[in-house]
């Protein structure tokens, strides 16, 4: 058993954080860890929180209670922010700058200076496979090439722990398998990584442990067996068509072992306890007369998670 007085901190501690727009509470009470080495999903819905969680562990925004620690620092010493490396998700670079001069620029803005700034540079390139393209203009780049050297970017100081804010949103099959290799790089590496995604078969593929975030506050947590767990062992069930919600209620009331999760992006969801649950209410739902144009039964995921916990899918 580890010595708790010589055992490794965590990369970033994030402490009953909240935040506020003048009424509107943003976070309320979100508390998590990022271990060396782990990759962190951060998920949610669109105003969950998730980008005011990452500004204030970025330092962008102070919590109004709460704290960020960065191994076993307060995220306002200068110490703390130098180990951390932040990838947003506006691709933040200077369009008629090459390659090399936007990431030497942030790397400058870290405290890099002469020989260790080329070799830190040149390294971050060959780490995202853009060596060849160092002194192309960021402004003649795919937007696959901008995402990398965003990448490289946030990586040349050689921080132990990232925040990458999707990384791979709006870019090409090639580019973001290219993305996510170098992520899991980096952890096997010994690097913390919190990692926010739209793409729920990225996060499950990709992420130790994921956080699920809605309303401001952290809903369930663990690995992606313990959250497929907590959906339960069947089915869900999404109908399109001329329905709602108070339609299926009364089937829903003569099948036992099915409950209505939500009416996500025009559909009704439910889920199932089992097979024969779901297979009796669709014959229900067959005979009931209702005008549907879709059925669709997904095995316990993620995104049935997410339809249990927040009534809506990811996109929303």
């Amino acid at each position: 058993m580890a010595n708790p007085e010589t055992a490794a901190p965590v990369a970033l501690d994030v402490r009953d954080v909240h935040y506020a727009y003048g009424r509107h509470k943003a976070v309320s009470g979100v508390s998590f860890s990022v271990k060396p080495g782990e990759v962190f999903g951060l998920l949610g819905p669109n105003g969950a929180g998730k980008t005011t969680t990452l500004g204030m562990i970025a330092g962008l925004l102070p919590p109004l209670a709460g704290e960020v620690v960065v191994f076993d620092q307060p995220l306002s010493s200068r110490s703390a922010r130098r180990r951390l490396g932040v990838v947003p998700q506006e691709v933040a670079l200077y369009e008629e700058l090459t390659v090399r001069e936007n990431v030497a620029f942030w790397a400058r803005l870290n405290g890099m200076r002469g020989k260790t700034l080329d070799e830190a540079v040149a390294r971050a390139l060959d780490r995202v496979g853009l060596t060849d393209r160092a002194t192309s203009r960021v402004s003649t780049l795919s937007g696959g090439l901008k995402r990398r050297t965003n990448l490289a970017a946030g990586l040349a100081h050689g921080p132990d722990l990232l925040l990458l804010d999707e990384p791979t949103v709006g870019i090409d099959p090639q580019a973001r398998l290219a993305i996510i290799e170098v992520v899991r790089e980096e952890a096997r590496a010994g690097r913390g990584v919190l990692y926010t995604s739209h793409y729920l078969e990225e996060a499950e593929d990709l992420c130790d442990r994921i956080a699920i975030v809605d309303a401001g506050r952290v809903l369930a947590l663990g690995t992606v067996p313990e959250l497929r767990r907590l959906v339960g062992e069947g089915p869900t069930i999404a109908i399109r068509g001329r329905v709602v919600p108070d339609d299926v209620q009364p089937l829903v009331a003569r099948v036992s072992g099915v409950q209505l999760i939500g009416a996500p992006d025009g559909a009704v969801a439910l889920a199932a306890q089992d097979e024969a649950s779901c297979s009796g209410f669709v014959r229900e739902l067959f005979g009931s007369g209702l005008r549907i144009d879709d059925i669709r039964i997904q095995e316990p995921n993620l995104q049935s998670l997410f339809l249990k916990l927040t009534g809506r899918e990811l996109r929303d």
